[in-house]
């Protein structure tokens, strides 16, 4: 069944350095562990109101049959537009025979390699259960001898990092689909994100002492700590992540953050093509990793300034349109 998604809030969320994804830990310190767990108040773009300028203008100057046709085309042009929206950002779930009965997700709720999986799961309408792991103790996967997250289990089956668990619950639910050859356009872009883009986001987000306390205040409320952990998380961690992103600038050979995280959106923009998504019409694996780890700074004001100034922010918009609301079944 299709059906039309409506623009979701995207969660401003981040990255466990030494916990997330198979990721090089810089040090064992507990707090660095933490990561890039970042978010604010997030945003929804607000619906245009323009298309009620006929209206308006017709009642204040126009009789009342030139009033009754306005609103009748007003009205046929809306709606022209909303199935016009429909039909470009309509899914297409697999079939409910195929999608997994019990999906469970073992996160950071601040983990773009978590992201990453979720907007798979949210895009093909597949309901999952959320497990949030405390990145201190971790005490919620002891039973796994993978440290790290993202966990998913499907069906009883675990399955781990993010890239291996996207191809394999892909090919179980999409059987039709092509696999890829190992140098297409698709996983190139797929590496890119692994290898890059991801590699962008912790210089952004802790590049100062107040963008590092912008995003630990979403560890307050949100992470699954005690008490005396989230002030040790928010301020402690803040400040050691400060000196971790500079470390990172150092390893991956980045002397202007902003720049470089500028740079890497303009090189998705220019793989487009003019295309709406990577995938053509409708979003690949590819479009959907790169809209997944850019989820935890969005956001935040790194991500706000990445929109501002580069071409992403169509694309962003168009993305959050396709992948709609979360799948994720509230307990």
């Amino acid at each position: 069944m299709r059906r039309a998604s409506a623009l979701a809030t995207s969660s401003l969320l981040s990255r466990s350095l030494s916990t997330v994804d198979g990721g090089g830990a810089l040090s064992n310190h507990r707090l660095i562990q933490v990561a890039l767990f970042a978010t604010t108040t997030s945003s929804r773009p607000r619906t245009s109101t323009r298309w009620f300028s006929p209206i308006v203008e017709s009642f204040s100057t126009g009789s009342s049959r030139t009033i009754s046709t306005g609103i009748a085309g007003v009205m046929v042009s809306g709606a022209a537009a909303v199935s016009l929206s429909q039909e470009v950002y309509a899914k297409e779930p697999p079939s409910k025979e195929l999608v997994p009965k019990d999906v469970v997700l073992y996160q950071y709720e601040a983990c773009p390699f978590c992201n990453k999986v979720k907007a798979f799961l949210d895009y093909y309408d597949i309901p999952y259960k959320v497990v949030e792991v405390n990145p201190i103790s971790k005490k919620e996967i002891k039973w796994s001898d993978y440290k790290k997250v993202p966990i998913l289990m499907v069906d009883g089956e675990p399955l781990v990092d993010s890239s291996v668990i996207i191809d394999k619950l892909g090919g179980k639910i999409l059987p039709n689909k092509v696999a890829p050859s190992g140098d297409d356009e698709e996983t190139k872009w797929r590496q890119w994100v692994d290898n890059h883009l991801v590699h962008m986001l912790s210089p952004n987000i802790y590049r100062n002492t107040s963008e590092a306390l912008e995003s630990f205040d979403y560890i307050t409320s949100n992470g699954n700590f005690s008490f005396t952990e989230r002030i040790t998380v928010k301020y402690a961690g803040a400040a050691a992540m400060y000196f971790v992103s500079k470390k990172l600038k150092k390893k991956y050979n980045i002397t202007d953050e902003r720049a470089a995280l500028y740079d890497a959106a303009e090189t998705w923009v220019n793989a487009l093509n003019g295309r709406d998504f990577l995938g053509g019409s409708k979003p690949n694996m590819a479009d959907l990793a790169v809209f997944g780890v850019l989820r935890p700074i969005r956001y935040l004001r790194s991500g706000k300034d990445m929109v501002e100034h580069t071409r992403i922010g169509e694309w962003y918009t168009r993305m959050e349109a396709s992948v709609g609301e979360s799948s994720r079944i509230k307990e």
